[in-house]
């Protein structure tokens, strides 16, 4: 009893700091993300954030941002949003790099959008005959979620000011009417503001935003609502929600994949505010749907920026594979369910997707992105909108690149969660002690990941260590001791006391996969997290359509790394494949670095046509 009552205790003071998060410390989430100063991670994934930082994120001239709230002369599109969308990615770059150019550029960017907001509290690009129309709506959401963020950063109260009054004009433009009656996609667009409402409701606990959240959630259900709750219950597939609209970006499209994640996303924060259990399961079964029935093998989905089954589906060119909108919007919405449930799914998911479908939309240099991903095809950038010098997913993918730095390296109740493995350390407080958690590893390119944990003085709690779904034997040591128990698609928890130098070694299952699509037609080759892709400017001459894999006993097929000469190449493999009875090599990279030439030359192929044999049924 006495021991049972001091680890209790002990475990009291193994709270981390700030532990007036009563949202996390109450139970509304289970993981809880690192100020992000204290993490950094270098290697490959930190070169890939630094360039969207460098090249993205501080090159941006955000007067062009703020020009359409002056005018005010829309009536149909969205130029408004592009200002929340970069804003809030560079409050993140801000926070991970304590960067004083990217405060400036902050400082100037919140200034001069405030310096347009009405004496009634509009902030916004559009007529006023048109308001409330179109995307006016989602264009303040993203304005609230940048005023937010920035005095997250400053405290502010100017700035809490500002957003609270856009807040109330547009509750009282609203008044008793159905949000979800306004703009396009069954409300979805228009009913987003919901995240910022609720944190707005964080911010002041004024009751009337707390009203406004919850009447927002109450029109999805209403007729011709988007029944995101009650769908998403029933098990009504996300693609399957609603008849096929006969105009596709409309009101009445209802599986329009980006809106519908924002959406989810504001629910998420309604119910750890309530801790309404239907939120939660409408958000649980939700994104289980969407893993189950749209999420391709390089971690993103959607055709023409709507669900539509894309996952039994993805072996047929659609139009408009996977927009880059929707894998950074997927990457948030799963380090939301991450934090929420802390099941390591999420973080599978997010892995995926960051190394194949956004760092596949980026630009090498980092400077731009793609609009639109293929998996076999070539790179292209996509056309400028709304009369500006960017479209809605160069804004989107920083937002996406951002949270990696979040979830690489969390906290649990009784220690830190290694979420994803590199070239990463971080800082990490507990009560009455410092803790440094330092990887090394070429990862993915090696397999072994050494761990270092260095606590400031000797002390028990746990570090649980993430092992990959897709890596079917790990071994882990603890200074040389062999741990047992480990199973793909969990967390292992090491319960000890730690002292200072104590070395983890992770060594991973990386090999060479057979990937199969539904109907058996095809194949592609994963390498750990990493989709493997066929470039044509690497295999000149060879038509891959034509090769069938080499593959040994256990139903593998070898990789033989080699070092490329093209330093925009991260990850290149020589595999053995057949071809008119002859053996050969294809040589093979990681998708995102597959096609980057950007122009028609490198043209690749992720799946590859297995050949019919009229002998087998």
């Amino acid at each position: 009893m006495k021991f049972f009552l001091f680890t209790c205790i002990f475990f009291l003071f193994l709270l981390p700091a700030h532990s007036n998060d009563s949202l996390w410390i109450s139970g509304a989430t289970k993981f809880r993300p690192l100020v992000l100063g204290d993490e950094k991670i270098k290697g490959y994934v930190g070169e890939k954030i630094d360039a969207c930082i460098a090249n993205s994120i501080k090159t941006m001239d955000v007067s062009i941002l703020v020009a359409p709230f002056k005018t005010r002369i829309e009536t149909r599109y969205w130029q408004s949003e592009f200002w929340g969308k970069w804003f809030t990615a560079a409050c993140d770059a801000y926070r991970y790099t304590n960067d004083p150019l990217i405060l400036a550029k902050l400082k100037q960017a919140v200034e001069g959008l405030m310096a347009t907001q009405t004496k009634d509290g509009y902030i916004g690009n559009y007529k006023q005959e048109a308001r409330l129309k179109e995307w006016d709506i989602w264009g303040r959401k993203y304005c609230l979620l940048g005023l937010l963020s920035y005095y997250e950063i400053s405290k502010d109260k100017k700035v809490l000011g500002s957003a609270k009054m856009l807040a109330d004009h547009l509750i009282k433009e609203i008044a008793d009417r159905n949000i979800s009656k306004f703009g396009n996609f069954r409300g979805m667009a228009a009913s987003s503001v919901l995240e910022p409402i609720v944190l707005l409701y964080n911010y002041t606990k004024d009751a009337r935003y707390l009203k406004f959240a919850e009447a927002i959630v109450a029109g999805w259900e209403q007729a011709d609502g988007a029944k995101l709750i009650s769908k998403s219950i029933n098990g009504t597939h996300v693609a399957e929600r609603f008849p096929k609209p006969k105009n596709w970006f409309s009101p009445e499209n209802g599986q329009k994949a980006y809106e519908m994640m924002s959406c989810y996303e504001g629910l998420i924060e309604l119910y750890k505010v309530t801790k309404k259990e239907e939120y939660k399961a409408a958000v649980e079964k939700a994104v289980k749907d969407i893993i189950d029935t749209e999420i391709m093998i390089t971690g993103s989905g959607s055709s023409l920026e709507c669900w539509y089954g894309g996952k039994d589906k993805q072996c047929i060119p659609a139009k408009n594979m996977m927009e880059t909108c929707v894998t950074a919007t997927w990457i948030k919405l799963c380090n939301r369910m991450l934090q929420l449930t802390g099941k390591p799914e999420y973080a599978d998911e997010i892995e995926k997707a960051f190394y194949n479908a956004l760092l596949g939309s980026m630009t090498p240099d980092g400077k731009s992105w793609s609009k639109y991903s293929e998996l076999n095809g070539h790179r292209h950038l996509g056309e400028m909108q709304c009369g500006m010098p960017l479209n809605c997913c160069i804004a989107s993918g920083p937002r996406g690149m951002m949270v990696i730095p979040k979830m690489a390296i969390m906290m649990d109740k009784y220690g830190p969660v290694v979420n994803l493995f590199g070239n990463i350390k971080a800082k990490i407080k507990l009560e009455n002690l410092d803790v440094s958690i330092t990887q090394e590893s070429f990862f993915p390119k090696s397999n072994e990941v050494v761990i270092y944990v260095d606590p400031s003085k000797k002390a028990v709690f746990n570090l649980k260590i993430r092992i990959p779904a897709w890596s079917d034997q790990t071994s882990i040591t603890v200074n040389g001791d062999i741990l047992n128990s480990i199973k793909p698609g969990s967390y292992l928890e090491i319960k000890r006391k730690w002292s200072k130098g104590d070395k983890v070694v992770v060594k991973l299952d990386l090999k060479g996969k057979i990937l199969t699509d539904e109907n058996k037609r095809h194949f592609a080759i994963q390498y750990g997290p990493l989709i493997l892709a066929a470039d044509q400017r690497l295999n000149s001459g060879q038509n891959c359509q034509y090769y069938e894999p080499v593959m040994d006993k256990l139903q593998q097929i070898n990789c033989r790394l080699v070092e490329s000469a093209d330093p925009d190449i991260y990850f290149l493999a020589k595999l053995p494949f057949r071809t008119g009875g002859q053996l050969t090599e294809l040589n093979l990279t990681d998708y995102a670095s597959s096609g980057n030439t950007w122009n028609r030359d490198s043209g690749y192929m992720v799946w590859f046509p297995y050949l019919l044999d009229p002998r087998e049924k």
